[in-house]
């Protein structure tokens, strides 16, 4: 069962990643639906996912990891990654289960977590990065207040060729709460 709630949304709730939640990680991350739409080229071991759960859950990095939960089950993970406390700026990253996709939770989720980066740990700013191909993960950025700044061209390789990537910014005072 995931840990305790940090974050509740309308949908979702946020909760800590502890080190039963390795099996359910490793097998999503390397679902080739989910693992389409993310950087992730290698297959991730067990041992690998527990590696990185123990690093999330030590505290090493200033970077936050939630699980999201829905009726008190996994559906997916978000996380503000490469925290720079100093300038107030993180990179938003989340995946979902297939079966989750289309329900709001990533939008929910990414509400959320954007609000306590900017109203909790004072940032300044959140972006995002997302394969040009990726409408869903576009989508829940537009409908959190994201804007698309740019594209980083053939950022990233996989699947044989070079693609390009959108990066999508949302500074303090711009979130949608979706009121």
């Amino acid at each position: 069962m995931p840990g305790p709630a940090f974050l509740r949304g309308e949908t979702v709730t946020l909760r800590t990643v502890e080190g039963e939640d390795v099996e359910f990680l490793q097998e999503t991350v390397n679902n080739p639906d989910v693992r389409h739409g993310l950087s992730a080229t290698e297959p991730i071991s067990e041992q690998a996912e527990r590696e990185w759960v123990e690093s999330v859950t030590s505290g090493e990095t200033d970077d936050v990891h939630l699980l999201i939960c829905v009726d008190g089950e996994a559906v997916g993970i978000i996380g503000l990654n490469d925290v720079t406390d100093r300038v107030g700026m993180a990179e938003l990253g989340y995946w979902l289960t297939p079966d989750a996709w289309g329900n709001g939770y990533a939008t929910d989720a990414a509400r959320r977590l954007t609000e306590y980066a900017f109203q909790e740990r004072r940032f300044h700013r959140v972006y995002a990065k997302v394969f040009v191909g990726n409408e869903g993960s576009q989508r829940v950025l537009e409908k959190t207040g994201f804007q698309r700044e740019g594209t980083l061209r053939d950022h990233w390789f996989r699947d044989g060729r070079y693609e390009d990537v959108y990066i999508y910014g949302l500074l303090e005072g711009e979130l949608d709460h979706g009121e």
